[in-house]
């Protein structure tokens, strides 16, 4: 899956999971950057993701998980391993 495939699905799953369309992703956004993205909202986000895209993170994985570019990088590595 390309990059841009892995934001477009990102950019739905935050619009529906902080209900603000105004969330404009990009490799450098950080929770901080987002009214809403509180730890509670971390994880409603980490569980959509993994059900969207039929991955798994590791605990360490998430802590070294600082911008959404880490995010959707990790997401693309997780799909190429399973040939996806």
């Amino acid at each position: 899956m390309q990059q841009h495939d892995i934001y477009a699905q990102l950019t739905t799953i935050f619009h529906d999971l902080f209900d603000d369309d105004s969330i404009v992703l990009n490799p450098g956004l950080t929770a901080a950057e987002v009214p809403e993205w509180d730890s509670f909202n971390h994880i409603n986000l980490i569980v959509a993701i993994e059900s969207r895209f039929g991955i798994k993170f590791q605990t360490a994985e998430l802590e070294s998980m600082h911008t959404v570019g880490h995010l959707a990088d990790l997401i693309q590595s997780k799909l190429a391993a399973q040939g996806r």
